[in-house]
């Protein structure tokens, strides 16, 4: 086994050569495995590569491994701890190995910290500072030897030679060419799939595409992350001609619900900031600093919007990780729509972009005098860590990349895989967060400003993830594995996009890899009988077993007429859940059992026919549910009202018959639920309308 290059070289012989250098290209080293890009999915996979015995190389165009989980993002998104297996919860098991050492605390005692993603009894930790997750990843890959090379950026052009559908060798821009048994794309970007011709999708797909209900254009669900005031959004108040404000993609609409597009949710930078005097920068202006790309901002503001706009996690040493936030945050909404499939120049510039944009928007939060007063002194207690990203000016070293390009094989992961409506039986692990999107783009609507894209749904149990989604389709190449970019719709790629995942299914990846050369068989011909057991005997988590969530019912595949609260009228603070199961789509509204007959819901169906009509009322049953819930039903037949009891479980199973009753054809008569008078909470779901023969 080759041991780690340190110095960034490759070993020949008993020298180390390094990119450039005479004789760097003269052969084409041979390996097993050759894994590019040193993410974190990048480093488990190249030391699970290491432990099944196999020849290994990991290349990363940067200068550091980790990817996200090194460069910002110390607070990890979970789901479910209890999906975690493998090297993946080593990992965060021997981040709570570091903490558990008194030394390890310099800016705070540790009985002093305290994390919600921490449970008394866990031994591994799920909060870190940036330092600390590269410091265990690189002895994680020094303990495995594992070569790696640093600088080195897939040759977009030329950089991967075929024979027939077996990727043969790949080179880098210097010149370097490698050959392997297998190789293993563990990009953010999937740059060595693309070139190598595999199939893959950016943007959002439609709702038609998979039969999906959260993919797409999404207004309706994009209630998160929201202007909360009437801001104008042109150059010149009122004024159209004059232009958009920056930070506005979209001078109509945002476009019809659910329709596709080439859009990509936003990226930023995981800031790692602090309040400790000594180890805090503050805030400088940039030189290229533009005050017009933060008119939106301070207008916001003066509107009244006063909320804080980021959300720091506190880390151990009294360091925070810090995500977007509100209405304008750390997200570049709509910068990045060029990144998945731009070249080099393209992407750096794009990064540069973001750098100027995110600490151009530090500085005027603290210190620009439109910003109220107490805002400013918030954002002045925390700066820059001066003990992370040493080498880059103390700024993370990797933007967050939330989504770039994704692989189309022949299992698509969907919102029906997250939800549960279909299990995938070559399972390679589990994923178990949100189903979750950031804005995307910026548009105007009625002349004020809104974001579009926002979708956080859960409500679900973890479920596995298809080994037909990290590999690709036989006929476009049989000898490369895709952990990270891997086969998923957009909605369901926003649940699966957690490094603990990542890691998973790079060990995962790893193993399907080895098992390949020592059967001499296509990545897609493994045994995954026998490929299972080896990832139990590693111990991944395959299959969940705990309590398991009932999967909404999809309207579209419901009989007759169906119209879900996303599409009612609403009046009032309706309050949305998933508490509760057997719910129609994302979810249903409650009124919080509070401000009676202030809130309202109407649906309005249309009618291809005129005809008599069952109408049925969906809502989740439950002690303290009103017994007394108004439902007003305008027909063909005049206006009647009926009181429903939401304690009991309603006579159809998820939906309640309300009775028979005519309805003209189009947009004809409604259907009414009030608070008015009610005794407990009031359910919002669905109404269904199904045909009766005359």
């Amino acid at each position: 086994m080759l041991k780690q290059l340190l110095s960034g070289g490759l070993l020949v012989g008993a020298f180390a050569l390094l990119p450039g250098s005479p004789g760097f290209s003269v052969a084409a080293p041979q390996y097993d495995v050759v894994v590019y890009g040193g993410t974190s999915a990048g480093v488990v996979t190249a030391v699970q590569v290491a432990h099944m015995n196999k020849s290994v190389l990991l290349i990363e165009p940067g200068q550091h491994v980790g990817g996200l989980t090194s460069g910002g993002l110390g607070a990890t998104d979970i789901g479910n701890k209890a999906a975690i297996g493998g090297l993946s919860r080593m990992f965060y098991r021997q981040v709570g190995a570091y903490y558990a050492r008194n030394e390890a605390w310099t800016f705070q005692k540790r009985e002093s910290y305290r994390a919600r993603r921490q449970a008394v009894n866990d031994k591994e930790m799920w909060t870190f500072e940036p330092h600390v997750a590269e410091m265990i990843f690189q002895r994680m890959l020094s303990q495995a030897n594992v070569p790696v090379i640093y600088g080195e950026r897939l040759d977009l052009d030329n950089g991967v030679i075929k024979q027939g559908a077996r990727l043969a060798s790949i080179s880098m821009e210097s010149g370097l060419k490698v050959q392997a048994e297998m190789f293993i794309d563990a990009t953010y970007e999937g740059d060595l799939m693309a070139t190598a011709g595999v199939s893959y999708h950016v943007g959002r797909e439609s709702n038609a595409t998979y039969g999906e209900t959260l993919n797409g254009v999404q207004t309706r669900n994009a209630q998160h992350h929201q202007f909360i005031k009437a801001v104008d959004p042109y150059i010149v108040p009122d004024n159209p001609a004059s232009g958009l404000l920056p930070g506005i993609t979209q001078p109509g609409g945002a476009g019809q619900e659910g329709a596709g597009d080439h859009r990509v949710q936003a990226y930023c930078f995981r800031m790692c900031t602090t309040d400790v005097p000594r180890n805090r920068r503050p805030w400088t202006k940039p030189i290229n600093y533009d005050p017009v790309k933060y008119e939106l901002l301070l207008r916001n503001l003066e509107a009244g919007d006063h909320r804080i706009c980021w959300h720091p996690v506190w880390m151990p040493n009294r360091k925070t990780d810090t995500n977007n936030n509100y209405a304008i945050s750390t997200d570049n909404i709509g910068m990045n729509y060029d990144y998945p499939e731009g070249d080099y120049a393209t992407r750096v510039g794009i990064v540069k972009e973001h750098i100027s944009y995110q600490q151009g928007l530090m500085w005027t939060l603290a210190h620009h005098p439109r910003v109220p007063a107490h805002v400013r002194k918030h954002f002045q207690r925390l700066g820059l860590a001066k003990d992370e990203f040493i080498d880059n000016d103390n700024w993370p070293h990797q933007l967050y990349i939330r989504e770039a390009r994704r692989m189309v094989s022949d299992h698509v992961m969907t919102q029906h895989d997250c939800q549960g409506r279909r299990i995938a039986k070559d399972s390679v692990g589990l994923a178990a967060y949100t189903m979750d999107s950031h804005n995307v783009q910026r548009h105007v609507t009625n002349g004020r400003v809104l974001n579009e894209g926002d979708v956080q749904v859960a409500g679900f149990s973890p479920y596995p993830i298809a080994y037909r989604s990290i590999r690709p389709k036989q006929s476009e190449c049989t000898n490369l594995l895709v952990p990270v970019c891997l086969s998923a719709s957009h909605i369901a790629y926003g649940s699966i996009r957690m490094e603990p995942v990542f890691m998973v299914l790079g060990q995962s990846a790893a193993t399907a890899a080895c098992q390949a050369i020592d059967s001499q068989v296509a990545v897609q011909q493994i045994d995954i009988s026998k490929f299972q057991q080896r990832l139990l005997a590693d111990q991944q988590v395959l299959e969940w077993t705990g309590p398991k969530r009932i999967p909404p019912l999809e309207p579209q595949l419901l009989p007759g007429i169906v119209v879900d609260e996303l599409a009612a009228e609403l009046t009032g603070n309706w309050l949305r859940s998933r508490s509760v199961d057997k719910y129609v789509a994302e979810g249903y509204l409650h009124d919080a059992n509070v401000e009676k007959g202030k809130t309202k819901a109407v649906f309005r169906p249309i009618f291809k026919k005129a005809g008599r009509y069952q109408v049925l009322i969906a809502y989740t049953p439950n002690p303290n549910r009103a017994s007394n819930v108004p439902v007003t039903v305008q027909s063909a037949d005049g206006k009647r009202l009926f009181l429903v009891n939401q304690k009991k479980v309603p006579s159809n199973g998820t939906f309640h018959l309300l009775g028979v009753m005519r309805f003209h054809a189009g947009r004809s008569g409604s259907v009414t639920i009030t608070t008015n008078g009610t005794d407990g909470y009031v359910i919002v779901d669905a109404v269904q309308f199904l045909s009766v023969a005359d």
